[in-house]
């Protein structure tokens, strides 16, 4: 008996080949006839079948994968070959073997019917000379034409038919001698044929078997096809999308099973298609259609899909983690410009201060530059390799934020991730802590703080075991926090905790000379990012008035504001004449509280404002201060004053400035 395809990975390559031999009384008694030579090499299994059972059979062994191959002969292997993916082998008819069963008709007769399907065999008129003999060919396509055929050839006086196994008990059954066209070499060989295709077959139900089992651990949807679409593997997941069993699946026509999967132009053309949105079962998917390729020939395909809902999910879940786990400070000391003497002042305090591990306290009003400034220490000092970590104080209602900062274990509270997690604290060991809007921490909050100033370590939400951490603390604000003290808003001990060294940044309407630089710094890199190619030191010149006399509550962060606004103005325009000054300034009302400035289109008035000589050019002091910054190099300094490489190299010719002297 065949045993059932049940195929597991681990014992496939051990199994011996299976055939299914589906054939009439003459086939098979040939074939048994070999089963003692062949019967150690392979598992047989002999069924006598014609034409609508032969086929009805050999679909329900295909569909359950009972054989590696099926071995037939005649009408019946040219039904199943037409109707069947998987192989079947055709016991063939030789030139030998059809004139050995001529010439043993001959002897019983001068006269020879044979009985074919479908076509006469044109060859036959050779053997009916040579042998002498008088041969009549018959065609039939059903058992009901071989039976009108016999019945002829029996009342035209033949006695002897040559033909396949159901001709020759078709003619024993009309009263005629039938005589087999077959004989044992060509079953043998036939069977030879068998076993190299069902070796081939169980090597690649191995391979099957390998790629069912990894398959069977994929989250996404993956079914693939052979090249003719029979589906060779399908896992749980599509499994539940289509709504049908593996056993179901497996060995069906994806386009009889699921039509509107089908593979049909990939398969035909070899081309991949990717990231296609498809609708399927009421939902919306992302699928890829991939081809096999052997030997330059699709040999099949492979179709995964991914749920939509999914991958936004995990585009969001990627989005926030990369938000948290970007643990590297962006700005240094080279990124912050300024060129008024009280602003200098506070880089150089805040450059000392970076060479020291002491804990600093920023403070300043919204918008001036307090993380920038941060960062900057960070990565000027000793910890440059180790996390930066930075947490807005005011942002967070209060049991989040001590969660967020601390950390917690394990069931510590209703929906707290297990394993528990560290809270950041924890995560800048080595590093830098930058606590922006410590004067707005809630006061019960200022307590632990404190403790882990004074102890250095930090223990968990839920948690009894202190864990030990290195890190500098950087803390910001923009409150009194000596008032705040005086209305018990603030602990006197946590602020002379984080008191050790500060320095506050002033406002930029306190060092206007900065903002021509700013300004021009920021519009250029605004422009930039918006590929135009406006002059940024030209566009910006006119504007200067009204920037150097509006208040700035807003500080940096404004001036940004409207540079960026600036600049999307500007983007419009290919040339720096047809600029409409004026109307740009209809859209920032803020700035047009000073409308006693001169009109804006004439640039030249303006041009000796801040970073500007009186030639309207960027002046060498400016031109100092950015190489001192960026190091000595010329484009980064470039940057820094926020124009282009050739603009500034030129004006460093103009200005005569030799190498040694930057």
């Amino acid at each position: 008996m065949l045993a059932n395809s049940g195929r597991s990975g681990k014992h496939c390559q051990q199994r011996r080949p299976r055939i299914a031999v589906l054939g009439y009384k003459a086939v098979s008694a040939l074939i048994h006839t070999l089963l003692p030579e062949y019967g150690n090499h392979a598992d047989f299994e002999v069924h006598e079948v014609v034409f609508d059972n032969a086929l009805s059979l050999g679909r329900k062994i295909e569909k359950d994968g009972l054989a590696d191959v099926i071995l037939s002969a005649g009408a019946n292997a040219v039904i199943l070959k037409s109707a069947l993916s998987m192989p079947v082998v055709s016991i063939k008819i030789s030139g030998y073997d059809l004139l050995h069963a001529l010439q043993r008709a001959s002897q019983i007769s001068k006269r020879v019917g044979i009985v074919v399907y479908r076509e006469n065999i044109a060859e036959l008129d050779e053997f009916k000379d040579l042998l002498k003999i008088d041969i009549v060919q018959r065609p039939y396509h059903s058992i009901e034409e071989a039976e009108i055929c016999f019945q002829t050839f029996r009342n035209d006086g033949y006695r002897v038919i040559v033909g396949s196994s159901v001709a020759v008990e078709l003619a024993e059954n009309a009263g005629l001698k039938g005589i087999l066209a077959y004989n044992i070499g060509a079953v043998r060989d036939a069977i030879e044929d068998c076993l190299q295709i069902s070796a081939i077959a169980i090597m690649q139900a191995s391979r099957f078997d390998e790629l069912h089992n990894v398959l069977q651990h994929l989250h996404e949807a993956v079914l693939a096809v052979d090249h003719t679409q029979r589906i060779i593997a399908i896992n749980p997941p599509m499994e539940n999308i289509i709504g049908l069993r593996r056993s179901d699946i497996i060995g069906g026509n994806l386009k009889d099973v699921v039509p509107e999967l089908s593979l049909d132009r990939v398969i035909s053309r070899g081309d991949k298609e990717t990231e296609v949105i498809i609708s399927f079962s009421d939902k919306t998917f992302v699928a890829n259609r991939i081809p096999f390729m052997e030997n330059g020939i699709v040999s099949g395909a492979v179709l995964t899909l991914h749920d939509a809902k999914s991958i936004q999910r995990a585009d969001t879940t990627i989005r926030s983690q990369r938000k948290t786990r970007n643990l590297a400070a962006r700005y240094s000391f080279a990124n912050i410009s300024g060129r008024s003497p009280e602003f200098l002042r506070v880089i150089k305090t805040a450059e000392r201060y970076a060479r020291t591990s002491s804990t600093i306290l920023i403070t300043g009003q919204s918008g001036s530059g307090k993380e920038m400034f941060a960062q900057a220490i960070h990565n000027a000092s000793s910890r440059q390799n180790g996390p930066f970590v930075a947490i807005n104080c005011a942002a967070f209602p209060e049991a989040l934020l001590e969660s967020e900062l601390f950390g917690y274990e394990e069931g510590a509270f209703t929906g707290s991730r297990r394993g528990g997690k560290p809270g950041l604290l924890e995560t800048a060991h080595t590093g830098t802590v930058f606590l922006d809007e410590i004067g707005d921490m809630p006061i019960t909050l200022q307590t632990r703080l404190l403790r882990v100033l004074q102890e250095r370590e930090v223990v968990r939400i839920g948690g009894v075991m202190p864990v030990g951490i290195d890190v500098r603390i950087i803390a910001a604000t923009h409150q009194d926090i000596p008032e705040r003290i005086r209305q018990g808003q603030f602990r006197s001990d946590l602020f002379y905790r984080l008191n050790i060294l500060s320095f506050r940044i002033p406002t930029l309407a306190d060092r206007k000379q900065d903002i021509p630089v700013l300004g021009l710094s920021l519009l250029y890199s605004s422009l930039r990012r918006l590929g135009s190619s406006i002059p940024a030191d030209q566009a910006l010149a006119p504007l200067l008035p009204l920037l150097i006399e509006y208040s700035w509550p807003g500080n940096v962060r404004e001036l940004e504001n409207i540079m960026e606004r600036f600049s999307v103005f500007l983007s419009q325009h290919s040339d720096i004449s047809t600029v409409d000054y004026e109307s740009f300034r209809a859209e920032i009302p803020e700035l047009n509280a000073y409308p006693d400035c001169h009109s804006l289109n004439n640039d030249a008035q303006y041009a000796t404002q801040g970073i500007y000589g009186q030639d309207g050019q960027i002046d060498s002091e400016a031109i100092n201060r950015a190489l001192s910054l960026a190091k000595g190099s010329k484009s980064r300094a470039a940057e820094i004053l926020g124009i282009s490489r050739t603009t500034f190299w030129r004006r460093l010719k103009e200005l005569n400035f030799d190498d040694h002297l930057i």
